[in-house]
């Protein structure tokens, strides 16, 4: 029991050292992405700079990311008036008729791109782990106010988690 007091205190100065390397490492600068929406619009990440922007890889044939679908709007109508942007990008071999038909019925009130040659997975496919095209979806980037990449998602996340950063870096 008389060392349970020094183990404790070595645990807790290893778990704050490791929160301040993790604060201190480089996040990676997003991709110099031009998109263009199913409208015709184009936004680039730089006229972005200011915002805190969510860059959401789909299809309309994933489970996870129809099941999610309706989260990201309730997020994105919660954030919006605050500074946060969603980009909503549908990957190459999701057919553009299925998308538009998607964001019609679903009403998504945020931009949603078509990636028709694979351009936009191929950029942001290097910020991962493993730097690779996204093949899989959903994948989800956020990119603060700076054009930093803070976060990097494979698969189904947390709204809630995802809210409270959008609270801290939208505070």
């Amino acid at each position: 029991m008389k060392f349970a007091k020094p183990v404790l205190i070595a645990v807790a100065l290893l778990a704050i050292a490791g929160a301040l390397a993790y604060a201190l490492i480089d996040k990676p600068d997003a991709p110099a992405s031009r998109f263009t929406t199913l409208e015709g619009k184009s936004i680039t990440l730089d006229e972005l700079r200011g915002k805190v922007v969510l860059v959401n890889f789909w299809a309309t044939s994933c489970p996870g990311c129809i099941k999610k679908m309706p989260d990201m709007v309730e997020t994105y109508r919660q954030y919006k008036d605050r500074g946060f942007e969603v980009i909503a990008v549908a990957m190459s071999y999701d057919p553009p008729a299925y998308v538009a038909n998607f964001v019609q019925t679903r009403q998504l009130p945020f931009p949603v791109v078509l990636d028709t040659d694979g351009a936009h997975a191929r950029a942001f496919g290097k910020l991962q782990p493993k730097p690779e095209d996204i093949r899989l979806t959903p994948t989800t980037f956020v990119i603060d106010k700076n054009g930093r990449v803070i976060l990097y998602k494979l698969g189904d996340f947390d709204f809630v988690k995802l809210q409270a950063l959008l609270d801290k870096e939208l505070s």
